[in-house]
């Protein structure tokens, strides 16, 4: 008892105390404690007093494209731990290939009655998918927020980490370090973050005089394959460095270049993006570009909260400045380009 008294305690940031008094169905504890108290039970695992099992949990959907990058674990560790301190219980739901799509999730979450969803990394980001599952929410005036860059005509809004600082730190890194020949990683040519990585990119070279010609740009599917095949193709062009749209993109670019026979950082720079779990665990630690995780969900859950309330708020998008975090991937251009490189190119 005592053990289950101090977990939820700590998951909801109260009292012992102030957890017995819930669980003892005694007054004094405001009705919004009460409901993050109940809800980080069902989260943790832990059976309700029976007098208390009657009472529905507040349900929120969470929605993820995948659960391999580590960037979506983070994202659903801070949200679920925003949400039950708000009194809500997440509802997890991870897309797998083959397997349940984002709008057969929607139908799911619909059918709980939950609260609202928050969404991170789907389909709200690419032009060409199908968005009829978002209309339906909006149509519905369901509690809705994105986290990270959407087409513009969603009506929901959106926490974002600002793309074109992103470029603009791991670009200014590179180029003080003397490379000129700057390969780009990229998600699909309808991704919206990408999109903006990209023309902050060419934006970027202009001003500092160096290119960015579409052969030094390459497009992934967002795994360290995708990474890896990437990276080859950008080799082979003669680049000197690679910036990565997402961590596990940046180690497929370390593993190509040492399938070319390269060294990192001697031989050639890699740059991420996200600073997710143990980058700074690889050999060479990655040099990346990191999200305000943290920030980034609890803001998420300010606003959903805020629209379940009934307050309303604006379809606008909040923009989280990134930080780069340098570490062992990265070092001064080479003097002349490596005779691997210079063999495939």
């Amino acid at each position: 008892m005592s053990r289950r008294l101090a977990d939820v305690a700590r998951k909801v940031g109260v009292s012992e105390a102030t957890v017995s008094r819930v669980l003892n169905d005694k007054p004094g504890v405001s009705e919004q404690t009460r409901a993050a108290v109940l809800s980080a039970l069902d989260v943790l695992g832990y059976e309700r007093p029976t007098k208390l099992r009657g009472e529905r949990a507040r349900l929120v959907g969470l929605v993820l494209p995948e659960l391999q990058n580590p960037i979506f674990p983070a994202f659903a560790e801070v949200v679920g731990g925003a949400l039950a301190q708000q009194g809500y219980t997440p509802v997890l739901c991870t897309q797998t290939a083959g397997g349940i799509t984002e709008a057969e999730y929607v139908d799911l979450l619909l059918t709980q009655q939950v609260s609202g969803i928050v969404f991170a990394g789907g389909l709200y980001a690419q032009r060409s998918a199908s968005h009829e599952h978002y209309g339906r929410l909006d149509r519905l005036n369901l509690p809705v927020v994105l986290i990270n860059a959407s087409i513009d005509e969603l009506p929901f809004p959106r926490v974002s980490c600002d793309d074109e600082v992103a470029v603009e730190q791991a670009l200014t890194h590179l180029t003080s370090l003397g490379h000129t020949r700057i390969g780009l990683v990229l998600g699909p040519v309808d991704h919206v973050p990408s999109e903006r990585k990209l023309n902050a990119a060419r934006t970027l070279g202009a001003r500092l005089g160096i290119e960015v010609p579409d052969r030094w740009v390459a497009r992934s599917a967002y795994s360290l394959e995708s990474g890896q095949a990437s990276a080859t193709r950008l080799l082979r062009e003669g680049v000197t460095a690679i910036a990565c749209a997402s961590d596990p993109l940046a180690l497929g670019a370390i593993r190509a270049a040492r399938r070319a026979g390269l060294r990192v950082p001697e031989d050639v720079s890699i740059v991420g993006y996200d600073d997710s779990a143990f980058m700074n665990c690889t050999e060479p630690p990655l040099t990346t570009v990191r999200q305000p995780i943290d920030a980034m969900g609890r803001a998420a859950i300010d606003l959903l909260v805020q629209q379940i309330a009934g307050s309303g708020t604006a379809a606008d998008e909040l923009l989280f400045e990134p930080e780069l975090v340098v570490r062992g991937s990265t070092a001064p251009a080479p003097a002349e380009l490596p005779s691997a490189i210079l063999a495939a190119h």
